[in-house]
């Protein structure tokens, strides 16, 4: 079977969020079942530098009245071909936002389908976001050219339909309000990275306006995995010190060079909290910045966060920071290795979404035997189960009403755990141990690309 991902980020030469993971993850292994897996993916000012294999140019095309050439390379440490549309407009050192971004992306989904119709003819184009909305629309009536399409946050929507017909061809059967309905509505199969989430973009409360068509297309929900070769303490370089399940008592090392290297005081029996994240709404912002002081005046708590976003929760945290130096650290950057020993050395790892669509951040900290402090939302309840120490189940500390006092409780009760050394071990036995491989996913979307080749 032949497969083509069209993504606006993959994993590692351009990424921001989980999408990147996804796309970086899951061809590599669908290639070791025997299909011929590639993507596309804009070529950004920066991709060239990443890349460890050369660049040729295959093919030029042309679309929206404009000229572009299709690199080709391979994706480093895989086999995955890798076509990179090169047009000007993508020569920027950011992936997202600017005033463009609705032009710039639509011209993206227009060259892969350019690319598809013309070059390399795919039996299915696996559409991401609503950066590739547009896709399915134009593939319609392409009889031998499926089309599988993947909502990784439905927040998101990209330009309404009035605005795509001022800049591209919009097919005249287009009934669709904007790019990422066009998506759901057009592609053959839709799916979305966790169960939970599938099932909650079809209520008001999450279908952020789309609730009725989805209600109509019912989406799979397949959960995301990771890379467990890569998030692997045991082999990890980032680390200051390697551990596995059996040697957790080295993950203490990891702890004491996060405190020396983030500034916090040494102590290696204090509470240590990690968060990195978008700073935005939806990553429960708002929720912590209302208790996190209270939480910090009560107990003799830690507290890492790395991440960057809007400016308001950046400053807010940085006040905070400034206030209780020695116990909160606040890194406003984006750092792939200080995420991994963040996640090596914290004990706690939090997550208080507003709503989450699957998060691949919890399961790397339980590879790390960081535990972690969810809300139960999207794709947190198909990973985190809520931890019970009487008969020594669950990974985690989970609370379901988006109210601060909920989180605060969770967190205090979190922080009370850990005194309980035996059964905090336990505890992190069970997150490590956990499968979240991409196998299992793989397999899933396999089958749902043979539902379409029928």
């Amino acid at each position: 079977m032949k497969i083509l991902f069209a993504a606006a980020e993959v994993a590692p030469i351009a990424k921001v969020g989980g999408l990147a993971d996804v796309v970086g993850a899951l061809p590599p292994i669908l290639r070791q079942m025997g299909h011929d897996v590639r993507i596309v993916l804009p070529n950004y000012s920066f991709v060239l530098d990443k890349l460890t294999y050369p660049v040729e140019k295959v093919w030029e095309g042309s679309c929206m009245f404009q000229s572009f050439q299709i690199l080709q390379t391979i994706l480093p440490n895989t086999d995955v071909p890798l076509y990179l549309v090169n047009h000007p407009c993508f020569d920027t050192s950011h992936i997202y936002y600017g005033e463009d971004e609705d032009w710039r992306f639509t011209f993206f989904a227009n060259a892969a389908a350019e690319l598809a119709w013309n070059f390399w003819k795919p039996n299915i184009i696996h559409c991401h976001d609503w950066h590739t909305g547009m896709i399915p629309a134009w593939m319609h009536q392409t009889a031998d050219i499926g089309t599988v399409f993947t909502i990784h946050n439905l927040a998101h929507q990209g330009p309404w339909q009035w605005r795509l017909k001022q800049i591209t061809w919009v097919p005249w059967y287009m009934q669709a309000r904007n790019a990422m309905e066009s998506g759901i509505k057009y592609a053959d199969r839709v799916n979305t990275v966790s169960p939970t989430y599938a099932q909650q973009i079809c209520t008001p409360g999450y279908g952020e306006g789309l609730e009725d068509v989805l209600q109509v297309v019912r989406p799979k929900g397949i959960l995301n995995g990771i890379d467990t070769d890569f998030y692997n303490p045991a082999t990890d370089p980032a680390l200051a010190k390697n551990y596995s399940v059996e040697q957790l008592e080295a993950r203490l090392y990891n702890k004491i060079a996060l405190q020396e290297e983030l500034g916090l005081k040494i102590n290696k029996r204090v509470f240590v909290i990690g968060m990195v994240a978008r700073l935005v709404e939806q990553k429960g912002l708002d929720l912590l910045l209302q208790i996190l002081e209270r939480f910090l005046a009560y107990s003799d708590v830690q507290f890492v966060v790395l991440g960057t976003g809007d400016r308001y929760y950046e400053t807010q945290l940085w006040q905070i920071a400034s206030k209780y130096s020695g116990r909160v650290s606040v890194q406003i950057l984006y750092n792939a290795s200080l995420s991994r020993r963040i996640y090596a050395g914290c004990d706690a790892f939090l997550m208080p979404s507003r709503f989450e669509p699957c998060g691949i951040a919890q399961m790397i900290a339980m590879r790390y035997g960081c535990v972690p402090i969810v809300r139960r939302t999207g794709g947190l309840v198909d990973t985190v189960q809520f931890h019970d120490p009487q008969n020594d189940t669950g990974t985690g500390f989970c609370f379901d009403r988006y109210e601060p006092l909920d989180l605060y409780t969770c967190m205090v009760r979190a922080w009370e755990s850990y005194r309980y050394t035996a059964s905090w071990r336990k505890l992190q036995t069970r997150g490590m141990t956990q499968d979240f491989s991409w196998q299992r996913a793989a397999q899933q979307y396999l089958e749902l690309y043979q539902s379409i080749m029928g």
